[in-house]
């Protein structure tokens, strides 16, 4: 990729960073989805499900330690899988990271207005249509799209307000859970926790394919990378810590959550948080949904605007690559942001809201497998970079390097196959659907962006080689 100094401004410090990769993984799902998991799997099916879905993602964040620090570029990925396996197997690795980063925007475009629906159960009107059973109402899709408007300027406008708006969001959203987690210790009972494993080991796997799209946040890392004021080398720190805090988040809060809500009353409720935080205070009172309201705002616009960040520079990065059509490599001279991969992606997800609620399972459903095809050529990278370069600089060298990647593609290997038909676990047509549909997208605007491929091979080929000493 053809680099320009001083693309983006060097804003983000460690803390930024931090609550960025932090911020991204807790979103609105934890509010409106612990109750699903737990019915699922039951309590400690749930925790084993997250856990096996976090030990993978542990894995393939160690290889992202080492190769991020050492290719400090947007779009990370990209970059590994080129430099390891070439351009094709490059395009294939970005584009199916930018499903996953698309599809964790959708997904909190179309939770915002479950929001208001908590708050007022009345919130939808005007009937528009049905998508799949699930009825579609004017309110509800103005709603989100309105919400992925205004996240989309937010982006357009600049890094620095966008990482302020980060760091408020996360603390919130901590001080919210940390409520829920003490009020549940304090009022809760063991009594409640059973089943401790629902549905077998189907249940367990159900929960677990889900993981890869609700654990990524530790991967904005490397898209934010050349925005980063602090050495490469804490990039890998940050990076694995952020992946045990957002698993440790997930299994905590699903345990929380059991030790109040017994399997009756996590049948009938449709948001089991906020009426877990009722129970935890022995009220009536809608106090408790407001708080959860607070929360479930913060972790939206969190992991909203984290995935926007990174999802844009992903694609920007194709685009200056030529993977991509050329004016997707647009940088706002003033904002210095890449404002046409903002707009792409914005302009995508304002529409999601008017396909119904269901999109939000199918959207993390196949935003999942997308994430495990990205990981799977990630960790590979690493391992042929190894091979194929032992001597590249790497501000962070992984112990056992060979044990890591090897786990780490295993790992995506087994994962990979859990989506596959025939698996209880397995996804259904209209998930493989979106999945198409996004691969006959991607190869069109490959093949669209020849022209544009040419001409950087062009410029690439005309400058002379450096010295030899």
């Amino acid at each position: 990729m053809e680099k320009t100094e001083g693309r983006f401004e060097r804003l983000l410090g460690a803390w930024d960073m931090t609550a960025l990769a932090f911020g991204a993984a807790i979103g609105w799902g934890w509010v409106v989805l612990s109750g699903k998991w737990l019915l699922t799997g039951g309590t400690l099916g749930a925790i084993l499900g997250f856990a096996l879905g976090g030990c993978m993602i542990l894995f393939v964040g160690m290889t992202y330690s080492e190769l991020c620090p050492a290719m400090p570029e947007c779009g990370g990925e990209m970059t590994f899988s080129k430099r390891a396996l070439g351009f094709n197997w490059s395009f294939v690795c970005a584009w199916a990271l930018s499903l996953c980063y698309l599809g964790c925007v959708i997904f909190e475009t179309c939770a915002l207005p479950s929001v208001f629906e908590l708050v007022d159960p009345a919130f939808s009107q005007v009937y528009l249509y049905s998508v799949a059973g699930s009825d579609v109402y004017l309110t509800y899709a103005l709603v989100g799209s309105v919400g992925a408007l205004v996240i989309m300027l937010i982006n357009y406008f600049g890094i620095r307000f966008a990482a302020w708006l980060q760091k408020v969001m996360t603390i919130t959203l901590a001080v919210v859970g940390i409520t829920l987690i003490v009020s549940a210790l304090i009022s809760g009972s063991l009594s409640n926790i059973k089943p401790l494993f629902a549905n077998g080991v189907k249940g367990t796997f159900s929960v677990a394919i889900v993981t890869p799209f609700f654990l990524m946040g530790f991967d904005v890392i490397p898209q934010a990378s050349e925005e980063a004021n602090f050495s490469p080398k804490k990039l890998a720190k940050i990076l694995i810590l952020s992946i045990i805090l957002a698993a440790s988040w997930y299994c905590i809060i699903i345990f929380s959550v059991s030790l109040v809500m017994d399997h009756n009353a996590l049948s009938t409720s449709q948001f089991c948080t906020a009426d877990a935080l009722a129970r935890a205070w022995h009220t009536s009172s809608k106090f408790p949904i407001y708080v959860i309201v607070i929360a479930g705002l913060a972790g939206i616009l969190s992991t909203w605007n984290a995935f926007l960040v990174s999802g844009s520079r992903v694609i920007f990065a194709m685009a200056c690559e030529g993977m991509l059509p050329k004016f997707l490599a647009k940088i706002d001279p003033k904002h210095k942001t890449p404002s046409n991969a903002i707009l792409l992606l914005g302009g995508i997800s304002c529409i999601a809201p008017f396909f119904g609620r269901d999109m939000l399972v199918w959207i993390s459903d196949a935003a999942s497998f997308s994430t495990v095809i990205a990981y799977g050529l990630v960790a590979v990278s690493f391992v042929v970079l190894r091979k194929k370069e032992p001597e590249m600089p790497r501000p962070y060298k992984v112990k056992n390097w060979k044990l890591v990647g090897t786990m780490a593609i295993l790992l995506c290997i087994g994962m990979f196959v859990l989506y596959l038909p025939g698996m209880p676990s397995g996804l259904k047509v209209s998930e493989w659907s979106i999945i198409a549909l996004w691969s006959v997208f991607g190869v069109c605007m490959f093949l669209a962006s020849r022209k544009h491929r040419q001409e950087i091979l062009k410029k690439q080929s005309s400058v002379p080689p450096p010295p030899t000493a």
